[in-house]
């Protein structure tokens, strides 16, 4: 088991069904609150910052064996024997590899556009760009949102990865260690080997955005052989933050159908 204890947030009634949400790479819990106050009007909702990530502590090493351990100690320290997990992205990794390897402890899995197999996305660019930002001259965030517009072009981007920078003893900082988080981002475009793996037979819901290319439909079936698939129109690989009312009623029903 892991040694690492992760900072969280909850959400809803103790007595409610236990739901673990987990972030993808570069992001926080802070960037789910919203959708998990929605979500705790049925669950009770826990938001774990993964390692290097948020307010949890960093590690050299991270990878997806790393980070499902990580997460078996966060569900034993807080007395959770079994939950649905939703993971997006990176987080949707964890949840699968979590899924294959601790299945008596999901009660059911959704996984948030992505999929079991290795991507050849290159975060070097983006992290040597956050990595330049000259933190020591900034008195505030729009000069670090200037300064990123030309290696970082998209607003909403840039805004998602800036909710990392923070103010410490009056200077700003990044939450993240991005060292570790470059040294490791081979390993999170990638899925560990599946070979030997028996699959995960209980109840899982893919669900994809419409505009997304990170969906592979063809690799789940051999792990994920009880899998469905839901799509989101008018979004893309962010389909929580594009279109969060329709992702919220896509996780409720799966999730409360177990209930009926």
């Amino acid at each position: 088991m892991s040694d690492i204890q992760l900072h969280y947030e909850t959400f809803g009634e103790e007595s409610a069904p236990p739901m673990v949400i987990l972030h993808g790479f570069l992001a926080s819990s802070r960037n789910w609150r919203q959708i998990a106050k929605r979500l705790s009007e049925r669950f009770r909702v826990y938001v774990p910052d993964q390692r290097n990530h948020g307010a949890s502590p960093h590690a050299e090493s991270m990878n997806y064996p790393l980070m499902a351990s990580d997460l078996a100690t966060f569900m034993d320290r807080l007395n959770l024997e079994s939950a649905t997990l939703l993971g997006h992205s990176m987080g949707g990794k964890t949840a699968m590899w979590f899924a294959l390897n601790y299945p008596e402890r999901v009660s059911r899995l959704l996984v948030a556009d992505i999929a079991p197999v290795a991507y050849q996305h290159n975060f070097d660019r983006i992290i040597e760009a956050l990595d330049r930002l000259p933190l020591a001259s900034l008195s505030n965030r729009k000069q670090a949102d200037d300064f990123l517009s030309e290696a970082i072009p998209d607003i909403g981007f840039r805004q998602f990865l800036l909710q990392n920078l923070i103010l410490r003893d009056g200077q700003y900082a990044w939450r993240i260690n991005l060292d570790y988080c470059q040294q490791s981002a081979d390993y999170i475009v990638g899925f560990p080997s599946v070979e030997g793996v028996a699959g995960f037979v209980g109840e899982v819901l893919f669900i994809t955005g419409e505009n997304s290319t990170y969906f592979r439909p063809e690799a789940v079936p051999a792990l994920f052989p009880n899998a469905a698939v839901a799509t989101i129109a008018n979004a893309g690989h962010w389909l929580h933050a594009e279109q969060p009312d329709h992702f919220v009623k896509v996780v409720e029903d799966f999730v409360m159908d177990q209930f009926k």
